[in-house]
């Protein structure tokens, strides 16, 4: 989803900013201005969530797009994100072209400090969703701390120490996670997208997804053919355990296999690359699709 916001609103939405007030129609949650807590702008609730549990009281934190609807590629930036951003004591960005968007809007702080997911990441894969990957979110959890420490030295160790509080519960969740294929070796899966890749790999699972299929969903072009008869090959001769469905990409190949894959009885465990409805922070997230995928492959 993207949008633009009137010249004449626009203005009016910078005019309330600069009062510290709420934003007006822009895609962003503000922060609250004066409260003496480090500002932190995020490109998306899944990096401010993380953020918010390493800096914890000591930080007030922005997540430009909070909406599941909302596509990061193609997200057009109101007078109210540039605001929020050009004020931000930290900034941090997911990376690998995934939110170029936000890399315009961290240039606005100069000040800032700047981090980027997937370049602290390091993978050496081209696949830039590395909030999937939980060994990523701890090198981002620990890059936090280290800034944060260094915009207010004072409060150091309860950056460290809520660094490895949140790094024990994602420590948990890989465990849980590789257990899933441990206890069912072999097991395969299909996406509709590459979006939970590093999941599948931490759960030790195989992704048989053609990857013809999964290049066209991504890049939204037309799905070859031969690669959707591959995938409903598969999905009809039962050769998969699950299929794992981004619920943010809808196309008419990927409704097309996930109603084979119900129709067929194989379960279809939903993902996405924003926080759900209701959901504020990234371990009770990352928890239910650890849990979901674990039952779709038990079942």
């Amino acid at each position: 989803m993207s949008f633009r916001i009137p010249g004449t609103l626009a203005i009016a939405c910078v005019a309330v900013l600069s009062l510290g007030l709420a934003a007006c129609g822009g895609g962003n949650t503000s922060s609250t201005s004066g409260t003496g807590k480090i500002t932190v702008v995020a490109s998306t609730d899944v990096w401010g969530s993380v953020a918010s549990a390493v800096g914890g009281d000591q930080v007030s934190v922005t997540s430009i797009i909070h909406d599941p609807s909302a596509d990061p590629h193609s997200y057009q930036t109101t007078p109210a994100d540039a605001v929020a951003t050009a004020q931000a004591q930290l900034t941090l960005g997911n990376g690998g072209g995934y939110d170029d968007f936000f890399t315009k809007l961290a240039d606005q702080a100069p000040n800032a400090h700047k981090l980027l997911a997937y370049d602290i990441a390091a993978t050496g894969d081209d696949n830039e969703h590395v909030w999937y990957s939980f060994p990523s979110v701890e090198k981002v959890a620990d890059q936090l701390a280290a800034q944060l420490a260094q915009i207010r030295p004072d409060a150091a160790q309860t950056f460290t120490a809520n660094d490895n509080a949140f790094k024990r519960k994602v420590d948990a969740l890989v465990t849980k996670a590789a257990r899933i294929g441990t206890a069912h070796p072999g097991a395969k899966v299909l996406e509709t997208e590459p979006v939970p890749n590093y999941l599948v790999d931490i759960a030790n699972l195989t992704n048989a997804t053609p990857e013809d299929f999964s290049n066209a969903v991504e890049n939204e072009t037309d799905v070859p053919p031969a690669a959707l008869a591959a995938v409903n090959r598969l999905i009809s001769g039962k050769q998969i355990q699950a299929v794992l469905n981004n619920e943010q990409t809808v196309t008419s190949a990927t409704t097309q296999v996930v109603n084979n894959a119900r129709a067929a009885g194989i379960p279809v465990v939903g993902v996405t690359e924003t926080l759900p409805t209701g959901v504020t922070d990234y371990i009770s997230w990352m928890t239910s699709e650890v849990e979901a995928l674990a039952g779709a492959i038990r079942s």
